[in-house]
This record gives C-alpha cells, structure tokens and sequence, in this order.
C-alpha cells in the first residue's frame, strides 16, 4: 500500500485521486489550494468548481496545507498547473524525504525557463522523477471510462513501481524511460490543439483539421528529438494519442479555446468564460518557441498560434500563411 499526496484539486487532480481511491489500497491526501476551496470539498464531498457529478470517495483526506498533504507519502504526485509548480516545490522542498516520489501530471513548459517539469522539480532536491502522460479527459477517468496512460521515468524499477500502484480496471498503464518526450508530447499538445480549435470555429472542414494534425505531430517530433526526446515515443500515447484526443474531443479546453478564437472572439474574454480553469496551450506556446529557438528548430504552425494568442493576428490570415509556405518533400 502506497501513501500517495495528490497536489493540486482542479479537475485532472481529482479525477486521478478518485480513480486511485476506485482502484484501493493506497492512502490519499488531496491538497486544494485555496482553504475555502479544500472546505468546500470537504462539506460537500464533490468538487463543484472543476469537476462536478463525481463524488469524492471517502478516505481521501483533503487539506489546504502543503506540508501537511505530504507528510509521510510515498508518491508525490504534482497536477498544478504548469506555471504554478515552481512555487510548490519551493515551498515543500525543505520538507522532502529522499525516499519520496515526485511524480508531474503537469503538461506544460515554464513560461520563462522553458524548462519542463521534471525540470522544475529536479531543481529542488535529488529525489527520484517521473511524468505521467497520454490521452485523459479527466471527466473520463473520473467516471470510470478504460483509459491508456504512460508513465515515464528515466529508472526502470521505479517505472515498474508506478505501473503498479496506478493500474486500475479501468486505467491501463505503460511504462517508457522517455521523460523528455513524454513531457513535450504533453505539452505541446495542448499549442496544436488550439490551431485545431480555430479549424473548427472556421468550419475549414475535416480536410484541414486531418492535415493540421499531421503537420502537428511532425512539428512536436521536431521539437522533442532535437531536446533529446525519442521519435517513438511521438508514435505512442503521449504523442500522437494524446494530440489527437486534444485536438478532436470536445472535452479539450485548449480545442475549446481554439474554437472561440476561430469564430472570432478575443483571448480575455474566452479565458474568463473557463471560470478558472487553465488552458495549458495559451502560455506553452511562448515557451514552445523560446525552446525551439533554442535548438534552432523550425514551428510554423505553433508561430501562428503565438501571433494569434499574442499579437492579434486574424485567425484566417494565419491560415493563409501556413498554405503559402514554401513547397517541401514530406
């Protein structure tokens, strides 16, 4: 039986400690960031804000304080949004055990560092890391639908581990010791999932949506090889499997951010409609560039949705540059 602290109790947060309270044997702890928040999902035993309809199984214990939800846990598994991390692993790094887990189901790139998460949080300490990815809707997971992850560590005993205490009858888990890419294809995901939100939203049909995928993950594979990420991992869940549920399931936020765009609304007022809730894509793309510029690596499709998110740029003219661009093999 493992002690496992989920920090974070937005929606990909809860519905991983429900799937894991489903599943047994372990003991939880749910930490909420807000403590008004944590009360609520404690008066309540469901989280009405981000993912309501699913009642928090009991025997998770829910807590506003940091140190508290980590005390004694093997595991440590970080589902804060990905701009937020930093700030939690500086505050429980003093209290860290070398023995304890950390273990990110964040999908997203630091906005200034472009360091990924395991990044972030192998600058805190020395213990063992890994990140969890692949195609999960949270509202899925939570009801219970089978789901496909993987789990990525760079130790394969510890990997094995992961497997194990994760799998569920309705959670299937693979294992690889590519964090690199398993961390890229997470994140940017989220970036192409936003162009294909604006195909929708301007009904350029499934023509146009198929090729964006496409020309996606040759964009993504790009990117992750040349950070030392492997081609096959971009073939697998983490990759390809999780762009397309993100880019075509209705569930997406970033799809869904990407379709306002399209029908012509501004970034503000979309990002206020979530009420909360985080469209990961919106800053992983800046930080998607910084990375490539960094190893000099070519983005069209992800420079598009920069000068859409942050320059104003019509959707449409975006569209129209991305089809003039110079012919090449494939």
């Amino acid at each position: 039986m493992s002690r496992i602290a989920v920090i974070g109790a937005g929606s990909w947060g809860t519905a991983l400690a429900v799937s894991l309270a489903r599943r047994g044997g372990h003991h939880l702890s749910l930490w909420a960031h807000a403590p008004a928040h944590a009360a609520e999902l404690t008066e309540t035993g469901e989280n009405l804000r981000y993912l309501p309809g699913f009642i928090l199984p009991l025997g998770i214990q829910i807590t506003s304080k940091l140190t508290q939800a980590i005390e004694g846990a093997d595991i440590i598994l970080c589902v804060t949004p990905s701009q937020h991390l930093r700030a939690v692993m500086t505050e429980i790094a003093p209290a860290l055990q070398p023995h304890q887990v950390l273990l990110s189901a964040s999908k997203g790139i630091e906005e200034k560092t472009f360091l990924r998460m395991s990044q972030v949080m192998a600058a805190h300490g020395h213990n063992p890391i890994g990140t969890l990815g692949g195609p999960s809707f949270a509202q899925e997971v939570a009801a219970g639908m089978p789901t496909a992850i993987t789990i990525a560590t760079e130790d394969p005993e510890l990997g094995k581990y992961l497997q194990d205490d994760f799998t569920s009858p309705s959670l299937r888990v693979y294992r690889n010791q590519d964090v690199i890419g398993t961390e890229l294809g997470g994140a940017l995901k989220n970036v192409i999932a936003l162009a294909a939100g604006i195909v929708t939203g301007l009904e350029l049909g499934s023509n146009s949506a198929a090729a964006l995928i496409t020309r996606g993950i040759a964009e993504i594979t790009r990117l992750a090889v040349a950070c030392g990420g492997r081609r096959d991992t971009m073939a697998g869940l983490s990759g390809v499997g999780d762009l397309v549920l993100t880019c075509t399931g209705s569930l997406s936020r970033n799809r869904t951010v990407g379709v306002e765009l399209g029908k012509g609304r501004k970034l503000p007022e979309i990002i206020a409609g979530l009420n909360g809730k985080v469209a990961e894509g919106v800053r992983s793309t800046t930080a998607a560039l910084g990375l490539a510029a960094r190893y000099g690596v070519e983005m069209p499709i992800t420079e598009q949705m920069a000068a859409i998110l942050h320059q104003d740029k019509s959707p449409k003219d975006a569209i129209r540059e991305l089809m003039a661009r110079p012919g090449r093999t494939e």
